[in-house]
This record gives structure tokens, sequence and C-alpha cells, in this order.
């Protein structure tokens, strides 16, 4: 730890040092126990929201942490559980709005959500900002597809987002999906996009069959690969020309240098599927923006301590840039 309890690089223990074990393992490690409020709000569109909000007691005017989870995550996932146990800890509140299909429920409309998805990121931040209560704080954080989908909309939204959120912060953000997007798809990192398919086939599956037209269902049951599940189902359903055009216009990168609020933006250079080649540098980002590269970390893991390990690291590492 630092001075003033500031948590200091991560540092990986040595039987966890390879990307993919940092990126597993975390998975199993027990969870902080959490209480959640779930809260089903309307989006703009006529379609529905789910948030999860942290249901333990709050200081008066506290403020408010929101997680943008990644692809396939909930309230539920370990990094979720991790940082708002500590959150609470704070007597901070703290909310999780579910993408749509990851709460839960099916869709009203035919659309899910994608890296880029901005205007989604930047109406569930409104519909939290409305409930938070006038002078409260409002930090946010993605993790993974969250914190690219966040970047875009920071980017977009430049000084301009300091009006809705004080801090932000992107955690293992693939930033040029073009780059991450082939590493998933290759090797051993193939692993993760089967997990990922699992769950995204089926819901891809149930989108076709209750509107009939808007994918072809005859590739639907093809998918082996995120690059196909991308071409056949992310695209088509979101305005996009096929996946090259959705890797291409929805990274993140792009957008760095327009952040107008502070933002930190974490990236562990052992990430298995987020190439270190192609994270930012210093030169292409805003003087808004902070770069963190540790060498381990995996992707959304940074686990320490000796085995069978913690994930304390994070939370903290997050709570304290909230503080500044």
């Amino acid at each position: 730890m630092r001075d003033g309890g500031e948590p200091g690089p991560h540092r990986a223990p040595a039987w966890l040092h390879g990307g993919h074990a940092q990126t597993i393992w975390p998975a199993f490690l027990a969870r902080p126990r959490v209480r959640w409020r779930r809260e089903s709000v309307a989006a703009p569109d006529g379609d529905e929201w789910e948030f999860d909000w942290l249901d333990a007691p709050a200081a008066p005017g506290a403020p408010i942490v929101v997680l943008f989870h990644g692809l396939e995550g909930s309230s539920d996932s370990h990094y979720a559980r991790s940082l708002m146990a500590e959150v609470a800890g704070r007597r901070w509140r703290g909310v999780v709005p579910h993408f749509r299909g990851c709460g839960g429920k099916p869709n009203r409309l035919p659309r899910a959500y994608h890296s880029g998805d901005h205007e989604e990121v930047g109406a569930m931040l409104a519909a939290v900002r409305e409930r938070a209560g006038p002078g409260a704080p409002l930090h946010v954080v993605g993790v993974s597809l969250g914190g690219s989908a966040l970047l875009n909309w920071l980017g977009r939204a430049g000084a301009g987002a300091g009006s809705i959120v004080a801090r932000a912060a992107a955690v293992s953000a693939p930033l040029d999906l073009m780059a991450a997007g082939r590493s998933i798809d290759r090797g051993s990192n193939r692993l993760y996009a089967w997990h990922f398919l699992r769950t995204l086939a089926p819901k891809a599956r149930a989108i076709a069959s209750r509107f009939p037209g808007r994918l072809d269902a005859s590739r639907l049951s093809r998918l082996t690969t995120m690059w196909a599940f991308d071409d056949a189902v992310t695209a088509p359903l979101h305005g996009f020309g096929g996946t090259d055009d959705y890797w291409t216009r929805a990274s993140s990168k792009p957008w760095l240098a327009r952040i107008g609020v502070p933002t930190l933006v974490l990236n562990a250079r052992n990430d298995p599927f987020i190439p270190a080649a192609s994270l930012a540098r210093a030169t292409e980002v805003s003087p808004q923006v902070e770069l963190e590269q540790p060498e381990h970390g995996g992707h959304a893991g940074f686990a320490t301590g000796p085995f069978p390990g913690r994930l304390d690291w994070l939370p903290r590492r997050l709570l304290v840039w909230f503080d500044n």
C-alpha cells in the first residue's frame, strides 16, 4: 500500500503470473455477499432495463458508484460483487445497470448490447443521475465491454460528461476491437469465445424466433467464433455493416483524446485477449486520462496474495481513484 492507503502497482503472486490464470482463477474465488434491490427502469425506446441497487446503509448524500458489466456479465460477476462490497464498507451507494438481455428478462425490442453502445450508457447514466439526488457525486466504472462502451460515451460527451459524472474508470477495456476480436478467436483464447457463445447464441436464437426477419436464423446454428457472432448478430441488430465495420466504428481508442473528465484506463499487459501492442499510449489520450498498465492482472482479474488469492486490489484501486 502507498501512503494514505492507496494500492500500489498490481503485483500478482508467482503462481498467478500467467494471463490466463489471472483471468480464469478469480471466477472460482469466494465472492463477497452483497444484497441487491432490483428496479425495473423504463428505457427511452420503450424497452426496460434492470438496475440492481446496493441494498446497504449509506451516509446522507453519499457518492454513487455505477458499474457497467462486461460481456454476459451481471451484478453477480466477481468484479461486481467485490467492488460493491467495498462500496458498502464505505457507506457509499452503488448500482449495476444490466445491459439488455443480461438482467434475467428478454428484451421487448430486437436489440442486444455491444462495445460501442454509447447511447445506452448515456441514457442509463441519466437515469441514475435522476435518482441520485442533488449534489451526490456519481462515479462510473466499466469492465471489459462495459469499459469500451463507457469510453465511447465519455469521448463523445467530452467536458459535458462532467454534468453527470465526477470521475470514471475503464478496466480491461478492449480499446482496439479489431486487435482484441482477432485475438479471442485464436489458439487457447478460443476457450473464452466458446464460454461467451454458450449464452450469446441461445439469446440470438430467441431474438430470431420472436422477431422474424431481423436475423438470418440459418447462420445461428453455426456460430463458433466471436467474429461469426458479431457478423450474424451484433452487426445487423445495431446498424453495422458486418463485423469489420462494427469492430472499427465501435472501438473506443479514437475517443480517448476527447475525454473531458478524470478517467482511469486500467489494462494489464498480460491480458490474454487484449494484445499489449494495442493499448493506448500517453500521446493518444487527453490530459484527463490516466493510463495504468501493470504487467500482471489478466482480463478483469487482478488477484493478489497467497493461494487461493484475493480480489480486493481492484476495488480498492478504483475507490482510491474516485476519492481523488
